[in-house]
């Protein structure tokens, strides 16, 4: 359901949750369900080096477990997303895929592998409340938060299918996980975390990744971001900015109503103090409305000497939005500002955009 513009979505609706699965709980609870199916507590870390290692959810193929155990595991390994299409673009390593939850939500994901690197691009809710104008995502409305498990999934689809060598390129693995695809993620905080905890945990607790290569990406949930520092997760903090001043953010970043630009950066400051891990700041460059030089500026004077990075994301068009991306030569002359501040500044490449699969374009449409 559309939102009410500037209209926010903290709590999602109530819905009917998916069924548990191994990637939702620690290890140690995972010992604990598998002694109540009546095993032995040892079954919890052979079952784990299968999904988490050898990337597999057949119990068929389980053959170091006894048959009769392997039906009553498989409880633990419930079908949680169902792939309903699947595009690529880039020579076939870009792949962005619709997910069908459980009740019939969909989410999108997207891999993309590049010469040094996968990374998975993942959804941690159906839709979004957070409401941002420019975003597809954010005019669909938040449907539901997505389980632990079901975050989990994702990459581990994507693993599985570089693993078998789907992906042009030989062979591979996922080393960087986005938290930039549906969703804010902080919103949907306890469930997130847990993925969190899954994808760097080491096998077979999880999937092995370096938290240096996970994101999580937010618009600025300041209580959330100061949650996230006491983690002790050294993950880095994507900060959707998009705006430096509270005049603009706040109708293109609709939270800034709830916690200006002073109180989201002072939030990113004691996170990068704290995990000492350098804050990305997202910016979407969109034609005449931020991507004036004064902005660039006033920007760059808010983030110069800090642990910060400036991504600027030419906006990526979405259907019937009045809004498009900046010209070639405001775009280089916002990046010639920051750089004079002595700001560290990429322009982000727009990866998957010909197959809706880039930022703010994931609107998970079954057509």
């Amino acid at each position: 359901m559309s939102q009410q513009p500037g209209q926010l979505t903290f709590v999602a609706p109530r819905r009917a949750k998916p069924a548990r699965h191994l990637a939702d709980l620690s290890m140690a609870d995972r010992r604990a369900a598998v002694t109540e199916l009546g095993e032995k507590a040892f079954r919890a870390d052979q079952l784990s080096r299968h999904y988490f290692e050898r990337l597999t959810t057949d119990v068929a193929a389980m053959t170091d477990l006894p048959a009769a155990s392997r039906e009553k595991l498989s409880e633990l390994l419930p079908s949680l997303l169902t792939p309903v299409k699947e595009l690529t673009t880039d020579g076939g390593t870009t792949r962005k895929t619709l997910w069908k939850l459980f009740d019939g939500a969909l989410v999108e994901s997207v891999l993309m592998r590049y010469p040094d690197r996968v990374t998975m691009c993942v959804s941690s809710q159906a839709g979004c409340g957070m409401n941002c104008p420019f975003c597809a995502t954010g005019q669909a409305g938040l449907t539901r938060n997505m389980s632990t498990a079901e975050i989990v999934e994702q990459v581990v689809a994507g693993a599985r299918a570089l693993a078998a060598g789907e992906v042009p390129g030989g062979p591979g693995r996922v080393s960087n996980v986005v938290f930039m695809g549906m969703g804010e993620p902080l919103a949907n905080y306890k469930q997130v975390i847990g993925a969190v905890r899954r994808l760097v945990e080491p096998a077979p607790h999880g999937l092995g990744i370096s938290a240096r290569g996970v994101t999580v990406s937010t618009v600025g949930l300041v209580p959330a971001i100061g949650k996230l520092a006491e983690e002790g997760l050294p993950v880095t903090l994507a900060l959707s900015l998009h705006a430096p001043d509270d005049e603009l953010r706040d109708t293109l970043v609709p939270i800034n109503t709830r916690w200006k630009v002073a109180e989201v950066l002072d939030a990113a400051w004691a996170y990068a103090a704290k995990t000492k891990r350098r804050v990305s700041i997202e910016y979407a460059l969109i034609k005449d409305i931020n991507d004036h030089e004064w902005r660039a500026d006033l920007l760059g004077k808010l983030v110069r000497n800090k642990l910060v990075h400036v991504n600027l994301i030419p906006l990526n068009p979405t259907p019937g939005s009045k809004w498009t991306a900046s010209r070639p030569e405001d775009e280089r002359a916002f990046v010639r500002r920051l750089q004079f501040h002595g700001v560290p500044v990429t322009v982000r490449d727009t990866r998957g955009r010909e197959i809706d699969g880039a930022c703010g374009q994931l609107a998970a449409a079954d057509v």
